[in-house]
């Protein structure tokens, strides 16, 4: 029974389906399933087949939202029954999260954070025009290991700069990491600011941050 509900739920996030989604994340809770078994067995290996079929060009961008929104849909059921359990998933790392100061665009940054946190990260997102030390003062509170920063203009992916200069000023840096992002960044760009990790989309800014993580544990 468990399994025929768990490929119902892998399917609800390939096939983008929040409504479903958050619906068979009750029916595990009214069955006795473990929440944390409904994300990882059921969940997680969905948003792990949206991310391979993003990356070989079968999927699409608004195929992968929708597939973010389901899972954040389920998550949003089985969080609180997981207080209430006193069970926590596994952590991989912290983000904080932003579009630079002077940039407005969300969609992009969103769905970053919503993939991240669909595979095990815990993200703090900022928002839209964010002031350089406001990254910076966020990164330092919440301990985090990775900060993302997001520029879609031009004219703004100087302050992504800006925000690992003010890293450092707060010896932060290198015990922080910095992944950039945004149509305009490439990766000689964040070669020349000295980021640690760029990626193009979404799912790759997944397999970034992870690999980010994974290093510090090595080097820990």
């Amino acid at each position: 029974m468990s399994e025929e509900l768990f490929k119902k739920m892998t399917a609800s996030v390939i096939e983008g389906e929040p409504e479903v989604a958050a619906e068979l994340a009750r029916q595990a809770i009214e069955q006795g399933i473990d929440p944390l078994e409904a994300i990882n067995r059921g969940f997680v290996i969905g948003v792990n087949e949206v991310g391979d079929r993003f990356s070989r060009g079968d999927m699409f961008l608004p195929e992968l939202v929708l597939a973010g929104e389901a899972m954040k849909a389920a998550v949003a059921v089985l969080e609180p029954e997981m207080a209430k359990q006193g069970t926590k998933r596994d952590i991989l790392g912290t983000v904080v999260l932003g579009t630079v100061e002077g940039d407005i665009h969300d969609i992009g940054k969103t769905l970053v954070g919503t993939m991240l946190s669909a595979s095990g990260f815990q993200v703090y997102d900022l928002g839209v025009n964010v002031p350089v030390e406001m990254f910076a003062e966020k990164a330092r509170q919440v301990d985090a290991d990775i900060v993302g920063l997001s520029a879609l203009i031009t004219t703004t992916m100087g302050k992504q700069r800006d925000v690992i200069e003010a890293l450092d000023d707060m010896g932060l840096r290198p015990k922080v990491k910095v992944m950039v992002g945004g149509a305009p960044v490439t990766r000689d760009w964040a070669e020349e600011i000295h980021a640690d990790g760029y990626s193009e989309d979404a799912v790759g800014a997944v397999i970034v941050a992870k690999q980010i993580v994974a290093q510090k544990v090595k080097t820990a």
